[in-house]
């Protein structure tokens, strides 16, 4: 079987349903142990107790938005990932490795510094991610190629530039917001509350729906450019959109949560060992496991030091070394 036809042949419905519902199950209950997982003792069943107020605070307005963001920022990482390792087609890319993050930490460190608020952070933090990865496609580009290479290359090239910025907005920022600027750069998601973790749902839902009709082209699309031109794929245009699309995924994710790395890397690698190549099956899969393995993560850091809570983004970066270096010694070892 050529890789035309495999990239095109029929769909099975069946193995799509079983996946995403072993997932789902699986997400709901992991949410359900969030709740119940903190520095106090309160459960979701003591909301009709005696100390309902108090359950209420701690589980309704403090658990819950954060086990929501982290489904949400989770995903979002999972979904930019799984675009760009189709866009470059190289199965170890992740949302961070065109600049993004560069960017986002520049804008959200500026904001910081000027004492704009959590909405300014956030929109600054979102306009330098879009930005960062707008230049490095004009950069890249400009002869209308963006080779892999080239996109690589300049995306190093910006993230470097990106990462002695934010040095410098580090070391000319006052101790009082010295602690607050390094806990974002870290990814945090103790501050996560109900409009941002809802905001973060609501985007990873609406590019989710706007991608998976497109499953079958980014199936031709990972093939290369020959492939898609022989079969009349408007490449081109197709690729544009995925850019931007895993630029506003990488850029809402930031936004919510920081930096947190990992999660558009391993998952869709991960997932591809086992469930294959195809982005009908892929593209949603990688979103549930997205969310759940950064649920679990959060659910480590609110425990490992409680009453004291980790970032999630050193939690992430704890486990995803170890995880990472698995996968490609299994990889290897297959080769």
């Amino acid at each position: 079987m050529t890789a035309i036809q495999t990239a095109t042949r029929p769909f099975t419905v069946r193995k799509l349903l079983l996946t995403l519902g072993a997932l789902l199950l699986l997400l709901l209950l992991v949410l359900l142990a969030s709740l119940c997982v903190g520095s106090t003792s309160y459960r979701p069943w003591q909301l009709f107790g005696p100390d309902a107020e108090m359950a209420r605070n701690v589980v309704l307005d403090l658990r819950l938005p954060r086990s929501l963001a982290a489904i949400g920022v989770g995903g979002l990482l999972a979904l930019a990932g799984t675009l760009q390792q189709v866009l470059l087609r190289n199965p170890l890319a992740d949302p961070y490795i065109l600049g993004t993050s560069g960017g986002a930490s520049v804008g959200a460190l500026s904001a910081l510094l000027l004492g704009v608020g959590t909405l300014g952070v956030n929109l600054a933090a979102g306009a330098g991610a879009l930005s960062s990865i707008l230049i490095v496609f004009l950069l890249a580009g400009r002869d209308h190629s963006a080779t892999q290479t080239r996109l690589l290359l300049t995306g190093v090239a910006l993230a470097a530039f990106c990462g002695a910025l934010s040095s410098l907005l580090l070391s000319i920022a006052p101790d009082g917001l010295l602690r607050g600027m390094i806990f974002w750069l870290m990814g945090d998601l103790s501050g996560s509350a109900w409009p941002a973790s809802m905001f973060a749902l609501a985007v990873l839902l609406i590019l989710l729906a706007a991608l998976w009709p497109l499953s079958r082209e980014l199936n031709i699309m990972g093939m290369g450019s020959e492939a898609a031109f022989s079969l009349g794929l408007n490449h081109n245009t197709l690729r544009w959109v995925l850019y931007f699309s895993a630029a506003l995924a990488s850029a809402f994710a930031v936004t919510t949560a920081g930096m947190i790395g990992f999660v558009g890397l391993i998952v869709p690698h991960a997932l591809r060992l086992l469930v294959g190549q195809d982005l009908r099956l892929l593209l949603p899969a990688a979103t549930l496991a997205g969310a759940l393995v950064l649920l679990l993560a959060d659910m480590l850091a609110r425990t490992l030091i409680a009453p004291q809570s980790v970032p999630v983004g050193v939690v992430m970066a704890l486990l995803g070394v170890p995880v990472f270096l698995c996968l490609l010694s299994r990889q290897g070892a297959r080769r």
